[in-house]
């Protein structure tokens, strides 16, 4: 393991839960936080909804909505990861490890986004018009910025789908998982284990069919670099029709 792999991880765990600690202390901020992942979170699915209707690529799309665009509170698996950074090498080969950094990569950035983008929100008149719900997520985003950022996110997320795809090429790494499964929960790293596990197994079954995992990742990068894209250049009321058009099809 790359000597800073551990250091990189815990920074970044430390940085996420700073934010949380914020977040936490003002009621108001923390239900925009909540109210912003909800928000993307619905966003993507209608960003995919092609794909959740099909049985190859559902799998794939419900892994990165749960695991990286999801409003779920992923404070168990950031303790973990803080608790055994210094452990992984010794635990799981080297390509896990590279996956946990990716993984502990993206998500402080989001974390540090998702926040930027509630702090905008809560300045906002509240309101449940999906019109003006999109107003004011497209306000925020205007406001935050960033978009070197962005398209780092978007970078990020695709490079831990990459590295999932690493670990289903290497033999007898499924088998390996499988018999961490003890060591794993006894040394506290259950989420841990549950996500490589499960994304594992999410990449393997799909990367059996021609071009399956290439056009999974290929799509994710062309629509959210599109809708980055659309975000930041098109004229503020094409960009709320465009956000209202990929919305209601997560109401289908």
């Amino acid at each position: 393991m790359p000597t800073h792999a551990k250091d990189i991880i815990r920074a970044c765990v430390a940085k996420v839960a700073q934010l949380r600690e914020k977040a936490a202390a003002s009621s108001t901020l923390a239900q925009a936080v909540s109210e912003v992942k909800a928000f993307q979170s619905q966003r993507f699915m209608g960003s995919y909804a092609d794909l959740l209707q099909t049985k190859q690529y559902k799998p794939a799309t419900l892994f990165f909505l749960n695991e990286l665009y999801s409003e779920k509170d992923y404070s168990e698996r950031d303790a973990q990861f803080a608790r055994i950074a210094g452990a992984l090498e010794r635990l799981f080969p080297e390509q896990v490890v590279q996956t946990a950094v990716a993984l502990a990569q993206l998500h402080c950035l989001t974390e540090e986004l998702d926040q930027a983008m509630a702090k905008c929100w809560m300045k906002t008149v509240p309101s449940k018009g999906d019109a003006l719900q999109n107003e004011r997520y497209q306000t925020a985003w205007l406001t935050v910025g960033r978009r070197k950022d962005r398209d780092a996110q978007l970078q990020g997320a695709l490079a831990v789908g990459q590295e999932l795809i690493q670990l289903t090429r290497m033999p007898g790494l499924r088998m390996a998982l499988k018999l961490m499964r003890g060591p794993a929960h006894a040394a506290g790293m259950a989420a841990l284990q549950h996500f490589l596990e499960t994304g594992f197994d999410t990449f393997a079954a799909m990367g059996k069919e021609k071009d399956g995992t290439d056009f999974f990742l290929q799509t994710v990068s062309q629509r959210e670099a599109e809708l980055i894209n659309v975000l930041f250049d098109a004229p503020f009321e094409d960009s709320q029709v465009a956000l209202e058009k990929v919305l209601s099809k997560a109401k289908k």
